[in-house]
């Protein structure tokens, strides 16, 4: 399974549990596992979409030791759904030097006409990517399996995860191949050659797991949590199309009583369309006919714009769901094994790629022995990040919910809200900054006074000798910017930069997620070592007794 952009196939998850296990049970006999020498990786990532992707490549950059877990044969493509990125994630990917190679890939959209109504431009966002990049999914996969193959993951394609089950300084994981010939695999004939509960699996043991396995996360079933929600929109139907008469708009989005119709270029002839009408009610097996979807657009758009040629087409359904806890002990979870939601927003891809580049960091520092506070650090993920999800859960439903409008009151209230969308400055900036991730702020560390900036994204800054802070990212850990003359805090392992402007007196230093740990107008030396040792333990020093650097698989 792979993060997708939400809209797989859900199944409601058959897992009962209300509160999470901390040691699970693995679900085929220990018998079955073949022997190995217990050899432990540093982390052991599931699932190799985007989310696993990234957070993978992240980890190994560090010289951490990471084997990512993907049930696919290494032959098979991911299905795409995602087609969006978003401001703030082509911020994170240009902070490891990606954005730009992907943003070669599609096409820049630089406004929206939510319903037909004014258009909202989205050059109001400050950033360096003021758009939305529509590009196909395994484009962004492909620049991130790229990078985590150079940075040395392990990737294990055809690897089926059976068991799980975590102790006070490891998780056990229990993997079966996927093989054509095996039942398991997805879509593919024919019956095991072994016995049941009997063939062979591999046993791999990690100081620390991370579940981006999907909306049918075998990590967090494993786990026991519950996944609560509810199937929001059935029967909805998507393709890759060409058209005959493109619309003037890049992007064409309407709903109307019986129907909703949606479509948006990739840039290099193909478009992404979906499709859904009210009254549908076939299940998500049910044949897909491109004259169905002609219809249902030619109700919501006035016309199918001469639709034609399908690569693929897909009828899926779309739930809102969100698991309670992302951490259980060392088990993480991340992307849609997380957060499940509408496409509406195009905001699932985006949130998982969020997720990783938070959680990258903070397994590294632990691992690699940096962190003041390894426990407070790691529970940061979850507090941090639990209640943006809830938010994207919350945006995205409104939006679906917009879009779908029934009554005349309604779309007459949908209106309304475009149109003070469009007048309303602030109103403006706060949605388009949920929806680009630009606006999305952190609660200050515990303890810090407010007002505060920690928390909050960075910008791009202005650094002296030509630099900008993102390009200085690039060197995964920390950036302390700060006016000339102000020395470097002792051993702390972080990229010291001035700032451009040499009238500049702030000190800020930021994390390698690109949002703000400290800031302060006019700080004394101790105060800045002060802050810096908040978050960053010295550098170790040669010899025994100091913080492990992992360099590899680790005998235990």
């Amino acid at each position: 399974m792979t993060a997708a952009e939400n809209t797989s196939h859900v199944m409601d998850p058959a897992v009962t549990a209300t509160e999470p296990q901390s040691a699970v049970t693995a679900t085929e006999p220990r018998s079955a596992a073949t022997a190995d020498p217990r050899t432990v990786v540093d982390v052991v990532v599931v699932g190799a979409g985007p989310t696993g992707l990234l957070l993978a490549g992240d980890l190994a950059a560090t010289g951490l030791s990471v084997t990512l877990v993907e049930r696919r044969p290494r032959t098979a493509a991911n299905l795409t759904r995602a087609f969006a990125v978003h401001a703030r994630t082509l911020e994170l990917l240009d902070a490891r030097g990606l954005a730009d190679p992907l943003v070669t890939t599609g096409r820049r959209i630089d406004r929206i006409r939510p319903f037909g109504g004014m258009p909202l431009s989205l050059q109001h966002l400050r950033s360096r990517y003021p758009f939305a990049l529509i590009t196909p999914q395994y484009e962004t996969e492909k620049l991130l399996e790229r990078r985590a193959l150079s940075t040395g993951v392990d990737i294990q394609y055809d690897s089926r995860l059976i068991g799980l089950r975590q102790d006070r300084d490891t998780v056990t994981l229990d993997l079966r191949p996927t093989t054509p010939d095996s039942p398991d695999a997805p879509g593919t004939p024919g019956t095991s050659t072994a016995a049941p509960g009997t063939a062979p699996t591999r046993r791999i043991h990690a100081r620390h797991v991370v579940g981006a396995d999907g909306v049918r996360s075998t990590v967090r079933e494993a786990l026991g949590l519950p996944f609560p929600g509810r199937a929001v929109v059935r029967s909805m139907i998507l393709a890759d199309v060409r058209l005959t008469d493109p619309p003037e708009d890049a992007l064409a989005v309407n709903g109307t009583t019986d129907a909703f119709g949606f479509l948006v270029p990739f840039g290099d002839g193909w478009y992404r369309a979906i499709g859904w009408r009210r009254d549908a009610d076939a299940p998500d097996t049910a044949p897909v006919d491109l004259g169905e979807l002609r219809a249902i657009l030619r109700d919501a758009l006035g016309t199918d714009h001469g639709m034609h040629d399908p690569r693929w087409m897909s009828r899926f359904h779309s739930d809102e769901r969100q698991v309670p806890h992302y951490r259980v002990g060392r088990v993480f979870l991340a992307g849609d094994a997380a957060h499940v939601h509408s496409p509406a927003g195009g905001l699932g891809m985006n949130t998982g790629l969020q997720d990783a580049a938070n959680l990258s960091w903070k397994l590294a520092a632990v691992l690699h022995g940096q962190a003041p506070d390894p426990e407070a650090l790691l529970d940061s993920y979850h507090r941090e990040r639990h209640p943006v999800g809830r938010l994207v859960l919350r945006v995205s439903g409104s939006i679906v919910r917009a879009a779908m409008a029934a009554t005349p009151a309604h779309r007459t209230a949908r209106a309304l809200g475009a149109a003070l969308l469009a007048h309303i400055g602030p109103a403006r900036e706060r949605a388009l900054g949920i929806v680009s991730g630009i606006g999305i702020a952190y609660p200050p560390p515990p303890g810090t006074r407010r007002p505060t900036p920690a928390g909050r994204r960075a910008p791009d800054l202005a650094l002296a000798h030509g630099e900008r802070l993102y390009e200085v990212l690039r060197t995964g850990g920390f950036v302390l910017v700060t006016p000339p003359g102000t020395a470097t805090p002792p051993g702390a392992p972080l990229a010291h930069r001035r700032w451009a402007r040499g009238t500049r007196t702030a000190c800020v230093l930021v994390r390698p997620d690109g949002y703000v740990a400290w800031s302060s107008p006019r700080p004394t030396d101790a105060e800045l070592t002060a802050a810096v040792a908040a978050w960053l333990l010295p550098r170790p020093l040669p010899g025994p007794g100091g913080p492990r650097v992992p360099q590899g698989p680790q005998k235990a």
